[in-house]
């Protein structure tokens, strides 16, 4: 198949780009390469994914008459919509950053997805879009209408905009809710990069809400299998949704929401243990509050995801460290002494 990735030059856009690469599939690139984080990582991804079936268009979801011309000239049949400004945090900075990529941006896929008669249409969504709930496992069946942050909120937006397409056109549309993904080639902002490069520095990390965190942390290789089977799960309507009782999670429409996580989540002084243990080097702590954005605990259900591609992510904390460990000092040349 013809699939048009955007963010491929991301995290779990490489990831992806390079399985569908490998199961024989025309892979078409789009992203800005911006600076948000590290641009040399984002490049040495992108080298990673040299192939004859790899074709890279390098701009912003924003340039709408760009964005157009790629479909008009590859023609996908997929479209898997990666690209995002990301971060809670940064969204309290910068927040037109976040309406331009995750508002404008999505809005211009969904018009060319539509116009170009794009069989199925893959986006990312947010665990953050829970926000202030606090039943626990998070189920895509239950109401997420109190973010916490702009992020969320762009990505809550993404969901409603989505279905709104799926009604009106008929596209049939996917949304992933990614619990904090981890993994090599992870990104520079994310915890086990930033606690990774501060305890090998002798530097302190950040411990924030003093330790008491849970979260669903899910390696990349899940995200990406569960992706990939995903893809060719077109969602149907719902015969048995309700106007009376709407359920959230599905619809009338061809529309599906999605948790991807480890339905596991982990003790923030935990995950900080596995990270000690593989360098062999206690972490100095700085423990602080919780920051304006951020929630306390993630966990997620996700028996829909189950259900519909019989698979769940699986992969062990320590196994998932162990990895991403390797990889950077692979990466960066580091010895550890």
């Amino acid at each position: 198949m013809k699939i048009i990735v955007t963010g491929s030059a991301g995290f779990i856009g490489f990831h992806l780009s390079k399985r569908l690469l490998n199961e024989g599939h025309q892979v078409i690139g789009i992203d800005n390469v911006n600076d948000y984080y590290d641009t040399q990582l984002k490049e040495d991804r992108l080298r990673q994914l040299t192939h004859d079936n790899f074709i890279f268009v390098r701009t912003d979801l924003e340039d709408s008459k760009t964005i157009n011309q790629t479909f008009e000239r590859y023609m996908p049949e997929i479209v898997v919509n990666l690209a995002a400004q990301a971060g809670v945090r940064y969204s309290l900075k910068n927040p037109h950053a976040y309406i331009n990529s995750n508002i404008v941006g999505f809005m211009n896929i969904l018009e060319t997805c539509r116009h170009y008669k794009v069989e199925h249409l893959i986006y990312a969504s947010s665990s953050s879009v829970y926000g202030a709930n606090t039943k626990m496992p998070f189920s895509v069946h239950d109401n997420v209408d109190h973010p916490v942050s702009l992020y969320a909120a762009t990505k809550k937006a993404n969901e409603l905009m989505a279905h709104t397409y799926s009604h009106l056109y008929g596209l049939p549309t996917t949304g992933l809710r990614f619990f904090t993904v981890y993994g090599p080639w992870g990104r520079p902002d994310m915890a086990l990069f930033l606690f990774t490069k501060a305890i090998l520095n002798g530097e302190p990390i950040k411990v924030f809400n003093n330790g008491n965190m849970m979260r669903d942390f899910t390696y990349i290789d899940d995200i990406v299998e569960s992706i990939y089977r995903l893809i060719q799960k077109k969602p149907e309507p719902n015969p048995n949704w309700d106007g009376k009782k709407p359920d959230p999670g599905t619809s009338y429409a061809p529309y599906r929401v999605y948790n991807i996580g480890n339905s596991n989540p982990v003790n923030l002084m935990d995950f900080i243990t596995a990270i000690e243990e593989k360098l062999g080097i206690e972490a100095k702590k700085e423990f602080l509050p919780l920051q304006a954005g951020d929630v306390p605990a993630t966990y997620a259900d996700v028996e829909d995801l189950y259900n519909e591609i019989n698979f769940r992510p699986q992969t062990s904390i320590k196994e998932g460290v162990s990895k991403f460990i390797d990889w950077y000092l692979d990466y960066y040349g580091v010895k550890v002494k």
